[in-house]
């Protein structure tokens, strides 16, 4: 139950229907669940409600990235929804991630009510190789490369972590240090089909990385039994 606190199921359902499936069936594992923007903007705040109210802590997953003033904006008004942690693109600036953090800190000031929830930047989606970024994104060098570049931006931005693959756990935590979070999709159980994520790794290969949470959602999600196959992530995260 302890390392159920560092996995982080998808809740990648068009509707909450199908997501109340899944929660019954894993009801009484203390993960986190993500809502992304599917979910969201299917079913609002209100869902978000209904997970706080269950006890699950959540990550809000809208990778807001806009003019400073309307990411702060947006992060004043998701802190006041009470999530346990949301994310902003890096690649929108240390100005925009300033922004967000003081949308953020501005929300906590006037309520007594809320946790602070943990603020990170996406860096590289884990479906883009190096290929993709070079020649379709334009931006040169390593993937490796950018995704430091960024996690170091961002903590200087004042933000407390980052979304990346597995393989720049490591490069991470050596750049920005061991405290800097690394929330890392892309994770696929030993023997799994890897869909469409380019730079995978299974739990244990990425917790052996260092990272602090893994984001987990076919393999659980879209398998005919979800507890058990999250019950065997579980061990073999040990």
């Amino acid at each position: 139950m302890e390392k159920a606190e560092q996995v982080i199921i998808a809740l990648d359902y068009p509707t909450a229907d199908g997501a109340r499936k899944l929660l019954k069936s894993l009801q009484g594992i203390p993960c986190y669940m993500k809502v992304g923007m599917q979910l969201f903007y299917s079913e609002g705040p209100a869902f978000v409600r209904e997970l706080k109210e269950q006890g699950y802590k959540v990550f809000l997953d809208l990778k807001m990235k806009d003019i400073p003033n309307t990411v702060m904006g947006g992060a004043e008004s998701i802190t006041r929804l009470g999530v346990d942690m949301f994310n902003v693109h890096a690649s929108g600036g240390k100005q925009m991630m300033e922004a967000a953090k003081e949308g953020m800190e501005k929300a906590l000031s006037q309520t007594s009510s809320k946790d602070r929830p943990i603020l990170i930047a996406v860096t590289q989606l884990t479906s883009i190789s190096q290929t993709v970024m070079n020649e379709e994104i334009g931006i040169p060098g390593s993937v490796e490369d950018t995704v430091v570049r960024y996690a170091v931006l961002a903590k200087d931005a004042g933000l407390d972590g980052v979304v990346a693959s597995p393989h720049e756990v490591g490069p991470i935590k050596q750049a920005a240090g061991t405290g800097f979070y690394t929330v890392t999709p892309g994770i696929r159980p030993a023997g799994s089909d890897t869909g469409d994520q380019s730079r995978i790794m299974t739990p244990k290969q990425a917790l052996d990385q260092g990272t602090d949470y893994l984001v987990i959602g076919r393999p659980v999600t879209a398998a005919a039994d979800s507890r058990h196959a999250l019950e065997a992530i579980l061990k073999e995260m040990i």
